[in-house]
């Protein structure tokens, strides 16, 4: 299937070809691939189609609901506020959100939060999906509860309530709450079509995900574990994406919609030196703090290597999709989307799908385009 748009100079060629032959090939129904360098984008293609019913092609403007890559937007926003000096990620939480003391909560930092290692890695029982989709009801929750393990000694992914935890910060020291500050002061400055949920007037092009198999937890899994409680506190189905609440909520660890172009255009911000398409919104000493690690080892909810930073996994000896050595910051989204900052290389790239595949981080085609992308940056 030929790919429209930009497609890039000859080097980036065989990017292209992968993500034809996964379209040809029908493992992706629908998806978009850009890569910006030096803060511009030089690709920016797609192609496929929106809807399973092949009625509708994915164009140049179509978004989707692209889960965890949500969490990168969610990052600039704090580190945003880092370079305004009024969030500092070695303060504890409970310094700007008081009510989250509770319960032996009192000494989480906001690096925790930020780098999931708080201990509060979902919500606990009993909680269903309509009260985290209730923005301050489920703050409230998050504030009450007790951690699950001792905060800062290990990393358990913060699956749908990272965005929560963060988000509840920056409103606490903002005044606005996330949607409207990302909307505002990182996605508006930009130019980038990119919203925390979804504004009714974006709905006629959004392209519905099409839900992945479930995810395979072990099935003798101990209730007390924290992947279990995490994976539990709750684990709505993929489809929950299609519905109107679901887009009007603020879930600033999965409900972000946009395509590749414009998760692109806000995250060379990271690998450009705190600029995008001529925006400064950072400075370099700033986005250092993303490289500060948080933790390096096997993940509680995630069962595999992980090296947290602030806001991203940073490269390591070991991960999903092999992104392994450089100053490289990276996440993706549940079913396959990724993004990656190569602060070497000064290039940001990334793939959105609307085909969710299994597994949380990593796709068969991300990991493909994440090979090709090594060995055409080794050879030039």
């Amino acid at each position: 299937m030929q790919l429209e748009g930009n497609r890039g100079d000859n080097r980036f060629e065989p990017l292209n070809q992968i993500l034809e032959r996964q379209l040809d090939a029908d493992y992706d129904l629908g998806a978009s691939m850009a890569l910006a360098v030096d803060g511009e984008i030089v690709l920016d293609v797609w192609g496929g189609w929106a809807d399973e019913a092949r009625a509708k092609p994915w164009e140049a403007d179509t978004v989707t609901n692209v889960w965890s890559t949500t969490k990168t937007m969610t990052a600039i926003s704090a580190l945003l506020l880092m370079e305004r000096g009024t969030l500092d990620p070695d303060a504890t939480v409970a310094s700007y959100w008081p009510e989250f003391a509770q319960n032996g909560k009192e000494d989480i930092r906001v690096r925790h939060i930020l780098s999931h290692t708080s201990g509060v890695s979902a919500w606990a029982q009993p909680v269903t999906t309509a009260d985290i989709l209730d923005d301050e009801g489920a703050t409230t929750r998050l504030a009450a509860q007790a951690p699950w393990w001792e905060p800062g000694t290990a990393s358990g992914y913060h699956a749908l309530n990272q965005g929560h935890l963060v988000g509840e910060v920056i409103k606490r020291i903002d005044g606005r709450g996330l949607k409207q500050f990302f909307a505002e002061d990182v996605a508006g400055p930009l130019d980038a079509d990119f919203t925390i949920g979804s504004p009714p007037e974006n709905h006629h092009r959004i392209s519905n995900v099409t839900p992945p198999p479930p995810l395979p937890l072990p099935p003798d899994l101990d209730p007390e574990s924290v992947m279990f409680k995490t994976f539990n506190g709750p684990l709505p189905d993929a489809e929950i994406a299609h519905t109107a609440s679901w887009r009007a909520a603020t879930i600033g660890a999965a409900n972000g919609h946009g395509n590749a172009r414009s998760v692109a255009k806000i995250q060379a911000v990271i690998s450009n030196g705190g600029s995008s398409h001529g925006v400064q919104l950072l400075s370099p000493e700033t986005i250092d703090r993303i490289f500060m690690e948080q933790s390096n080892g096997v993940d509680q909810v995630l069962m595999m290597p992980v090296r947290f930073g602030l806001g991203y996994d940073l490269a390591a000896a070991a991960n999903a999709v092999g992104i392994t050595s450089g100053k490289k910051c990276y996440w993706g989204g549940w079913g396959g989307s990724l993004i990656l900052n190569d602060l070497d290389n000064r290039i940001t790239f990334t793939y959105m799908m609307n085909r969710m595949q299994a597994g949380l981080v990593g796709n068969e085609t991300s990991i493909a385009l994440i090979a090709a992308l090594n060995e055409i940056v080794a050879s030039h």
